[in-house]
């Protein structure tokens, strides 16, 4: 098995079981989307869904890899040390009972103890190439929330599209003074999955003859609309949007031409996997 040759700071965390200092690691406030590694020997740790912001001043994982990481407690007998299961290097300490996830459980990782590989380059490793789609169907908690779990869907990202303010925010959205609609951004692999199913799902989860809102949320910022990368894409969305008309449905939904997506704050994303919840305004409902 070989290793990567480390740095004398990696060798400090690494081996010798040291502590980089609070909030100077480069994954403490670092949310992309993808697989977080075992710095010396490349195996997988984490999923970038199961990150969240702890404000501890290092990364903070509410699970792991099955299998990825082994537990042992310290000398002293008071905490747990994470450590890679393959390679025993180690990774920090594992706390529970903080209550900061509906998991309840902390893994507090050293920066310099991974390494970090986008979902699209994972894809390209894998020789594939990953696509992505962007729906707006109300509150994207619950849209985020149930595309996530098509199978070829490889990450759902909560975020605001359509408006003419760089990067704004939750606050400014709901001013509903920026144009921006909720909107989820798809990550997903066209082997597995193509674009016409998430589309057709996308109008099963949500009511698109609803108009200026979803549910109980009402404003602009809710509207129902799909951003399309192409033409083919655009075909795909009015080809469904004609079949759902001749059964009778009123729709609204909008296709406009693709916009910059703003990645919306942390605690929006994979907001009911960390509370627990349930989805208050969308649920799967056959249209097709």
């Amino acid at each position: 098995m070989s290793y990567k040759k480390l740095t004398p700071e990696e060798q400090h965390v690494i081996l010798h079981k040291g502590t980089e200092r609070p909030f100077t690691g480069k994954y403490d406030d670092f949310f992309e989307t993808g697989v977080y590694t075992c710095k010396q020997c490349g195996a997988p740790l984490y999923r970038s869904e199961d990150k969240f912001p702890s404000h501890c001043g290092w990364p903070s994982f509410d699970d792991e890899i099955e299998g990825a990481i082994r537990r042992e407690v310290d000398a002293d007998g008071r905490r747990t040390e994470i450590l890679c299961a393959n390679c025993g290097g180690h990774l920090g300490h594992v706390f529970e009972g903080e209550m900061l996830t509906a998991k309840n459980v902390r893994h507090c990782v050293n920066s310099i103890s991974m390494d970090f590989v986008s979902a699209e380059d994972r894809a390209q490793q894998k020789g594939g190439e990953l696509k992505k789609a962007y729906f707006a169907g109300g509150c994207f908690w619950g849209v985020e929330h149930l595309l996530q779990q098509v199978p070829g869907v490889v990450a759902v990202v909560s975020g605001y599209m359509g408006g003419h303010v760089d990067n704004p925010s939750y606050q400014q959205v709901c001013g509903k003074t920026t144009g921006h609609l909720e909107t989820v951004e798809v990550l997903y692999d066209p082997a597995k999955v193509d674009f016409e199913t998430l589309a057709k799902l996308f109008f099963e989860i949500h009511d698109p003859t609803q108009d200026n809102g979803q549910g109980p949320d009402l404003g602009p910022q809710y509207a129902s609309a799909v951003f399309v990368n192409d033409d083919q894409e655009r075909g795909i969305v009015d080809s469904l949007i004609a079949q759902l008309e001749n059964k009778g449905h009123d729709v609204v939904t909008r296709v406009l031409p693709m916009q910059p997506f703003w990645r919306a704050e942390e605690y929006h994303q994979d907001y009911y996997v960390k509370t627990g919840k349930t989805p208050y305004c969308h649920r799967y409902q056959k249209r097709f």
